[in-house]
């Protein structure tokens, strides 16, 4: 009777588990290319214009885009991060890719002269190299810039929080969502979210750093990969994202 209880025991257990687990995997095939059915009310496309206390929008960056006006247009933004200089004014831009972070930490620390202030924009990317180049910015000393109508989503906003300041033009839009690290979803419940935990820690911990309150998370958390969190101006400016006024 005792190995029948513990045998059922046993099994709801490993039950319990794998329900997590495909709950993990299911997760992350709707923040990629497999898109499932959502029950809930669908959020605004991003197109739509952002309101206080309507601030969610559908994320597909590929296909719209922030309802303002660029302060140029930046066409189809890179595959991965592309450092160019104009006239003497330096931008980073484009999704953030795996590996991203050694190749632009190099081209920024071959400059001559140095970089002062960087002006960023992506749809986000790989969170790890989000951090590693923000962790650069600061040692370095670079200060970050966003321009009117300009976007920094998902990862880049810790790209952006790097910024020894950090100038946000009112009109740009900056937006958090739930993020992966790259872990294998594959791997036993507990240990995939063992990881995701361990993530969010090390993101927490940077943001303070950083001179961010770490409290934006909450926005983040709350919204799926496949939507986007819009942080209004005073919002940036409550949660430290602000270190300059515009203008």
């Amino acid at each position: 009777m005792k190995a029948r209880t513990v045998a059922r025991t046993l099994s709801a257990v490993l039950i319990f588990q794998l329900g997590i687990g495909a709950f993990l995997v299911l997760s992350d095939m709707q923040a990629g290319a497999f898109a499932l059915p959502s029950f809930a009310p669908d959020a605004p496309r991003l197109s739509e214009p952002v309101r206080p206390g309507d601030q969610t929008r559908l994320f597909a960056p590929d296909k719209d885009r922030p309802a303002i006006r660029p302060a140029r247009d930046p066409g189809q933004l890179p595959e991965r991060l592309t450092l160019t200089q104009e006239n003497g004014t330096w931008r980073l831009e484009g999704a953030i890719a795996s590996d991203d972070a050694p190749r632009i930490i190099s081209q920024l620390s071959g400059t001559s002269p140095a970089v002062e202030t960087l002006i960023v924009q992506s749809p986000g990317g790989s969170v790890r190299d989000a951090l590693e180049i923000g962790r650069h910015l600061r040692d370095a000393g670079i200060a970050t810039r966003m321009l009117p109508g300009e976007y920094c989503y998902s990862a880049c906003p810790y790209l952006l929080a790097g910024g020894t300041t950090r100038d946000i033009a009112p009109a740009a839009s900056v937006g958090v969502h739930q993020h992966s690290f790259g872990e294998n979803s594959l791997l036993p419940a507990f240990l995939a979210v063992s990881d995701i935990q361990r993530g969010q820690a090390e993101v927490m911990e940077y943001l303070s750093d950083m001179g961010i309150d770490p409290l934006v998370m909450r926005h983040a958390l709350a919204t799926p990969a496949d939507e986007i969190y819009v942080l209004l101006p005073e919002e940036l400016a409550r949660y430290g994202f602000v270190t300059k006024d515009d203008g």
